[in-house]
């Protein structure tokens, strides 16, 4: 196309209601005709991002492949797209006043007043356009965080009512809200969603295209009382019907025509069908699996629906394509003790040891831990989950008392994993940790190297501390395995049990790099080992997994410009 097209998504009413999701699923359908699509998520906290905020405040905090720590969002994305995100998918109000400010300190603005209009909404207008210039997409999805009315969303609105002016046909809003039923009045209600879109035509933008999110079908007279009070088109009035999985989402804006209305109120001519079948493949798929695959996640924050959202997602879509129904138990890792292990792991198929930061729920982790080694059921370590592996192989198989990270115990006996190198002089927390995609070498006869079907993979990180290379010669001769190691800094990146079924922890986040299309080789392989765990001989009977190697699977600059 001869300009790229930019989409803004926004929401009222209340929050968490699914535009990371809508616009996920709208990229989707407009990628299936062939476009390059691209989102982007506008938070409005001040934070520069949500890489020092606690999980209890923020969820789930996803690394993009040039390392910048982003908005849980960016995952559904990239699992949606197949298509890697970078800095410039995700952008906060702190980011935008830090560069404000900085180019008012190096005298940018020629001594002139720095104001919210216009150099506050101009910053925003560049990041947004950032991603469509040199016409690397087709469409940029721009998703503003928060709720029309907020305080803090108030630039973003009217950057996105200074670009529709600016750009005409070449930029559209969609907004989302919410229709309630009232149980006792038997009725829908429409007037929050009246209410909401009155907001936003008060901060001077008027939405192209309304999607209700709702529980229930509604009825067509609801739909044009809605188009009339609110100055949109009835057919650009789409409904967002719960369903049973975030994966059908797609099917059911694309049964609205919704990518149509988007492409006929840009002027485009409008593309062949969009190619869904790999995505209905895998709907099929995670719609027949009956069997059940049990899985485990220790934590200390299973509580929150969000904090291992990557982890929860990866286990899910292997499962369909091992056709397994997923049947994850929250084990919180501050309640797991010697006496309610076997109750609690004893009919699970396998155990995956969540990643996180500080001393909170960590001797939890390694009775889950050492019941699984000796149990010899498959269990999964990431990042901190990995550093537990190895801790409680040190106490319980090296003997070892009081081994432990320095993280949690600044001067153990046996300081099994330390602080990096490189880390050990920095002094602030933000940005500052090995994040990032990084090379690692995978050790031939590995399960790991079985599972990846390659002896070089790249995966991404976010810690600061490491396997202590001065312990390995003894760890590998009691057993544990040094199988993954990165070649530029001889840095160990997982270890393996090879005496067990299937026993391995990651350094590094391969929940970050899962999507439908293409799901991450390691939880394929982890879930097929959980089944066989139950199911003896059922490796040799399943069907082998195929991915699909999306064309849109696409490498970009490890660095925003």
């Amino acid at each position: 196309m001869a300009n790229t097209k930019y989409v803004f998504v926004t929401g009222g009413v209340v929050s968490s209601l699914g535009k990371g999701i809508v616009s996920a699923s709208l990229g989707k359908l407009l990628q299936a005709r062939g476009y390059k699509v691209t989102i982007q998520k506008f938070d409005p906290y001040i934070n520069i991002d949500p890489g020092t905020l606690n999980p209890y405040e923020h969820g789930e905090c996803f690394v993009a492949i040039d390392g910048h720590e982003a908005d849980l969002d960016l995952g559904h994305y990239e699992r949606f797209l197949n298509v890697p995100t970078t800095r410039a998918n995700n952008v906060t109000t702190g980011r935008i006043y830090q560069s404000v400010i900085n180019k008012e300190r190096k005298g940018d603005y020629l001594g002139k007043t720095v104001q919210v209009i216009p150099h506050i909404t101009d910053e925003i207008k560049r990041n947004v356009k950032l991603l469509g210039s040199k016409n690397r997409f087709d469409f940029v999805i721009t998703e503003i965080g928060g709720t029309v009315g907020d305080i803090e969303s108030l630039p973003f609105i009217e950057s996105v009512r200074q670009l529709k002016w600016e750009m005409g046909r070449d930029c559209l809003c969609v907004h989302l809200t919410y229709v309630p039923y009232l149980a006792a009045a038997r009725e829908f209600k429409t007037k929050p969603t009246q209410h909401s879109v009155k907001q936003l035509q008060e901060l001077g933008v008027q939405p192209d295209v309304l999607v209700l999110r709702t529980e229930h079908a509604l009825r067509e007279n609801l739909l044009h009382k809605v188009a009339l009070f609110c100055n949109v088109s009835k057919e650009s009035v789409i409904q967002s019907i719960d369903v049973p999985t975030i994966y059908e989402v797609p099917v059911v804006l694309q049964r609205q025509r919704m990518d149509l209305i988007i492409l006929q109120k840009m002027g485009i001519e409008i593309a062949p069908e969009p190619d869904m079948k790999p995505w209905q493949d895998f709907l099929t798929r995670k719609k027949q699996a009956t069997k059940i695959v049990k899985i485990g996640l220790v934590g200390k924050y299973v509580e929150l629906q969000d904090a291992y959202k990557s982890i929860g997602e990866s286990l899910a879509i292997a499962s369909a394509y091992s056709d397994r129904k997923l049947e994850l138990k929250d084990l919180h890792s501050e309640k797991l003790n010697e006496e309610n292990v076997e109750t609690l792991l004893g009919s699970l198929n396998g155990i995956v040891i969540a990643p996180g930061f500080g001393q909170r729920g960590i001797e939890g982790k390694f009775v889950a831990i050492r019941y699984a080694r000796e149990h010899d059921m498959p269990c999964f370590g990431i990042c901190l989950g990995m550093q537990c592996m190895v801790i409680e192989f040190a106490r319980n198989v090296l003997g070892w008392s009081g081994a432990h990270s320095t993280e949690m115990e600044p001067l153990p006996p046996y300081k099994v994993i330390d602080l990096m190198e490189e880390q050990k002089n920095v002094t602030n927390m933000g940005g500052t940790m090995r994040l990032g995609t990084y090379d690692c070498v995978l050790k031939k006869d590995s399960n790991l190297y079985r599972a990846y079907g390659r002896e070089l993979i790249q995966e991404r990180h976010r810690h600061r501390y490491e396997f202590n290379n001065e312990y390995r010669m003894q760890f590998e001769k009691a057993g544990m395995m040094c199988v993954g190691e990165n070649p530029d800094m001889g840095l160990v990146e997982a270890v393996e049990i090879p005496s067990l079924k299937w026993f391995i922890g990651v350094q590094y986040h391969p929940e970050y790099n899962s999507t439908v299309l293409n799901p991450n080789a390691l939880f394929v392989s982890f879930i097929k080992a959980c089944i066989a765990k139950r199911e003896p001989g059922a490796n040799e009977c399943m069907q082998t997994v195929k991915t699909v190697e999306s064309k849109t699977r696409v490498s970009m600059p490890l660095r925003s410009e």
